[in-house]
C-alpha cells in the first residue's frame, strides 16, 4: 500500500471538484457519518438530488479508501451537476472550470441537510458539530444609535485580504467586522451599520476561506488577489470568541497547556491536571462522564474543544481567475507527512512545502484551509 489514499482522475476541468473531495475525505468523522447514512431512507424534506449526492459522496470516499489506482468520480460528478446545474456550464461544448470554493460550499451545505442527528442511527456526529460555526453579531448604527444582536450559523470563516493583511489572523479579524447599508426605521432612510461578529460555538473542523477573488467588470471574470497571506500550522481562535465561549474554553485550555507541559516534563498547575491532550479519535466523543469538580456541570463530555486547531488540509489555486487555472488538494496524513493530491497524481510533500502556499506570485496559493480541533480529554 502507498500509505495514502488514491488520486482522482480529471474528467474534464474537474480539478475544482477533485481537490474539494480530497480535502473533505481527510475527515474521518465525515466518513463515519456518511457510512451510517441510509441508502433507502430519505429524511423528511430532503430532495432526491441531495440524497443522491450524499450517497455518491459516500461511495466516492469508499472507492478512494479501497483503491490503489486512481478513481474516476463519474457518479459524483453526475449527481453534483444534477443538484447544482451551474457546474455543468459549457463553453464551445467543453465543460468549464468552476470555482472550488463554490463546490466546497454547496457540497457541505447539502451534507448539512442530509447528515443530521436524526439521519443516522449510530453516534456519528452531524455536520453541524463537525463543521458548523455559530456567530453572534452586534449590529450598530452610529448615526441613529440603533443596536441589535443577531445570531447565525455558518460553515466557514472568511479571511478578508487588503493592504494591511499579511497574516490569516488579521484577515479573519477583518472578516468578522463588516459594514452594511440597510433601511433605518429611526431615520426613515438607508444608513450605514457596523456588524461585529464573535464566535459563539466552535466545530471539530474549522474551515477558513481566503477571499481571493472579486468580480472584475471590465474583464467580466472573477479576478484574483495575489497578495501573500501567511497562515499558521497551529491556529488559536480564542480572541475571536464571545465572552460566553471564552469562559467555557478556559478550563479545557488550561488542561491542554498542562498536558503539553507534562510532555516536556513541567509540573501541571491547579486542579485541572486530570486531563490529557488528545489529537482526536472520534470513538469516545459521544460519551459523557460525571465529574465532581463542579456540580452545576456534572455531565461534561470527555473531550472538550480548546479553541486551538491544527492544519490538516489546504485547497490551493494556481492561476489568475477562479474559473480558470488549476486546483490542488494538500492533505496531512496520520504520520505527519503531507500528500499533494494533483488529480490522479498524488505526491509526498514536507511540512515546509505547505507553508510556501501563502501566495505572492504565480505558484499554488491557499484558497481554503481546514483545521482540526485540538481537544482536551478527561483521563478516565
Amino acid at each position: 500500500m502507498m500509505g495514502h489514499s488514491a488520486g482522482l482522475y480529471n474528467l474534464g476541468n474537474t480539478c475544482y471538484m477533485n481537490s474539494t473531495l480530497q480535502c473533505l475525505h481527510s475527515v474521518p468523522e465525515l466518513k463515519s457519518a456518511l457510512l451510517s447514512y441510509s441508502d433507502t431512507v430519505r429524511g423528511n424534506g430532503i430532495d432526491q438530488a441531495s440524497h443522491n449526492l450524499t450517497v455518491a459522496t459516500r461511495n466516492t470516499f469508499g472507492d478512494l479508501d479501497q483503491s490503489v489506482r486512481p478513481v474516476a468520480p463519474l457518479q459524483f460528478l453526475q449527481t453534483l451537476r444534477k443538484k447544482y446545474p451551474q457546474f455543468a456550464q459549457q463553453h464551445n461544448n467543453v465543460y468549464m472550470q468552476q470555482d472550488a470554493e463554490e463546490c466546497w460550499t454547496q457540497l457541505v451545505y447539502t451534507l448539512s441537510q442530509t447528515l443530521t442527528s436524526d439521519s443516522s442511527e449510530s453516534a456519528a456526529l452531524p455536520m453541524k458539530q463537525l463543521f458548523g460555526i455559530d456567530l453572534v453579531s452586534r449590529v450598530h448604527c452610529a448615526e441613529s444609535g440603533e443596536e441589535s444582536m443577531e445570531t447565525e450559523s455558518v460553515y466557514s470563516l472568511k479571511c478578508h485580504i487588503s493592504q494591511d493583511v499579511n497574516h490569516l489572523h488579521e484577515g479573519i479579524k477583518h472578516g468578522l467586522k463588516t459594514e452594511l447599508e440597510k433601511a433605518s426605521p429611526t431615520l426613515g432612510r438607508t444608513a450605514v451599520y457596523t456588524r461585529e461578529s464573535r464566535i459563539n460555538e466552535l466545530p471539530r473542523y474549522l474551515t477558513v476561506q481566503f477571499v481571493r477573488f472579486f468580480w472584475k467588470r471590465e474583464s467580466n471574470q472573477k479576478a484574483k488577489i495575489l497578495r501573500k497571506v501567511d497562515y499558521p500550522l497551529e491556529l488559536d481562535v480564542y480572541e475571536f470568541c464571545s465572552d460566553e465561549l471564552k469562559q467555557k474554553l478556559q478550563a479545557p485550555r488550561q488542561m491542554l497547556r498542562d498536558a503539553e507541559n507534562a510532555k516536556f516534563g513541567l509540573k501541571a498547575q491547579g486542579k485541572a491536571s486530570g486531563f490529557k491532550e488528545n489529537e482526536g479519535s472520534s470513538s469516545s466523543a459521544g460519551e459523557s462522564s460525571s465529574m465532581d469538580i463542579d456540580k452545576a456541570e456534572s455531565s461534561l463530555p470527555k473531550k472538550q474543544l480548546t479553541g486551538v486547531y491544527d492544519l490538516v488540509a489546504v485547497l490551493t489555486h494556481k492561476g489568475r481567475s477562479a474559473d480558470s487555472g488549476h486546483y490542488v488538494g494538500w492533505v496531512k496524513q496520520d504520520d505527519g507527512k503531507w500528500i499533494e493530491f494533483d488529480d490522479d497524481n498524488p505526491n509526498i510533500r514536507k511540512e515546509e512545502d505547505i507553508l510556501k502556499l501563502s501566495g505572492g506570485g504565480d505558484w499554488h496559493m491557499a484558497y481554503i484551509c481546514l483545521y482540526k480541533a485540538r481537544m482536551a480529554e478527561l483521563k478516565s
